[in-house]
Order: structure tokens, then sequence, then C-alpha cells
């Protein structure tokens, strides 16, 4: 019976902690990402203040260090090659987490430029003549990107006309975002355009005229939709390790 008594009073048996859930950067970058809140929520913003980093009315001012940790990312492409059949980089464009732009130049391809395709990448001639060589270029690209987590519509276009490969864990494409279908009423698993992505859930137009394209407002409506579902993405990712 005193054997009895003395096993109820034993000390439990410590159990061994569970490893952490998903990708050690990206927990840093959720680490990093929780701290700026804090950060700011404990400052008092200017009263009656409506604009945001980028200068637009009503958006809100990006936690401190957000900028510096979260991009977005768009190239616009020329054709070379044979009928202009090879995309080569023409301009790429920038845009921190509240929309400021942090890159945005006309990019020099290697080989001579046979179809500038203005009617989607909006480059002409006349852009060459003080465009950047691509391999400086690339150069100060990559240098902005480092160890940042990179928003992008198709993002893996960009990657490859920039002949990079980002870490996956620090990569977000909103074509690939289940989430935003959702949002916006499109099928889960459908590749949805930008500017329909942009007309549902920010209902505005993007991409209009025969101009081509803004790489600036294509980068910053790609942030304006991430931050759509920022957090619940977020965490759906740290819970399910095994990205898209």
């Amino acid at each position: 019976m005193s054997d009895l008594i003395l096993n109820v009073h034993a000390a439990p048996v410590a159990r061994p902690r569970a490893a952490p859930r998903g990708n050690r950067k990206h927990r840093s970058f959720l680490r990093r990402r929780r701290a700026e809140r804090r950060g700011l929520r404990q400052q008092p913003g200017p009263p009656h203040a409506e604009t945001g980093g980028s200068g637009s009315p009503g958006l809100a001012a990006p936690p401190s260090g957000a900028a510096d940790a979260v991009v977005a990312i768009d190239c616009e492409m020329v054709g070379t090659g044979p009928g202009g059949r090879r995309s080569a980089l023409a301009r790429c464009s920038i845009v921190g987490y509240g929309g400021d732009v942090l890159y945005d130049r006309y990019v020099r391809p290697a080989a001579p430029v046979v179809d500038f395709r203005t009617r989607w990448s909006g480059v002409r001639r006349q852009h060459m003549a003080r465009a950047v060589p691509f391999v400086a270029a690339r150069k100060e690209i990559l240098r902005i990107l480092a160890g940042k987590l990179v928003v992008g519509h198709a993002i893996y276009n960009d990657f490859k006309a920039l002949k990079y490969f980002h870490p996956q864990a620090l990569t977000r494409d909103t074509s690939k975002m289940p989430l935003l279908n959702r949002k916006g009423g499109f099928p889960e698993n459908a590749t949805v355009s930008l500017k329909r992505l942009a007309k549902e859930l920010l209902h505005k137009d993007i991409q209009v005229g025969k101009s081509g394209h803004s790489s600036v407002e294509d980068a910053r409506t790609t942030m304006e939709l991430y931050k759509v579902v920022e957090v619940e993405w977020e965490q759906h990712l740290l819970l399910t390790p095994k990205q898209e």
C-alpha cells in the first residue's frame, strides 16, 4: 500500500517539446514582422494621418522596418533572338511595403531587341538610349532583393528574366494564392490575371489604354493584393511548411 501511495506522488514525466513547424527563414521573418507591428502600436502617429509611405490617401503607414523586409517586383520584357520570341528584361520596378519606389530603371538586353512588345511592355526604342546594361542592372536589383520577402504576380517569369532564383521561403506569388482567388470569387486553382484580381479585390482598373503596362503600377498593385491576405496567408504557410 505504501508503494502505491509513493507512486501517486511521483513527479510527472516531462514530455518532449514538439519541434517547431515551418521553414526556419519563414519563422524568422514572421518574428520580425510581429516585432515591427508591436513597435508600430507603441508609437503614436500624427493626428488625422491618412497618407501611407506611397503618398496615397487612405493607406496606413507601414511598420517602421516593413519596407526593408518586404518588397514587390514587376518586370517588363521585350523580344530578342529569331522572330523576337526570346524574352529579355527591359524594365524592372521594385516597391516597398508602402508602395514607395525603391528601383525603377529601363534595362538594355545583351542581345539586340527585335520586338519591343510596346502594347504590353510599354517599352519603346527611345527608352534604350538611357537604359542600364543588363549585367549592371541585375547586380543592383539582386542587392535590393537579398534577404527580403519578395512579392510578385507570376513572379517566376520575373526571376527567369533576371536569371535568378530567390529562396522559396521568401517568395510570395499572388498568382498562386488560393485565398486571393477565393476572396475574388474565382476558382482556387485558377491562374487569374493581375488586372482581374485588382478589379475584384481592390476595385481599381490597371493596364488600361494602349501605351502598355506600368511596372511601377503593377508592383504596387501586387503589394496591395498581398496585404489583403497577408495575415491569413502567412499563418497558413507557417502551419503548412511545404509551399506551392
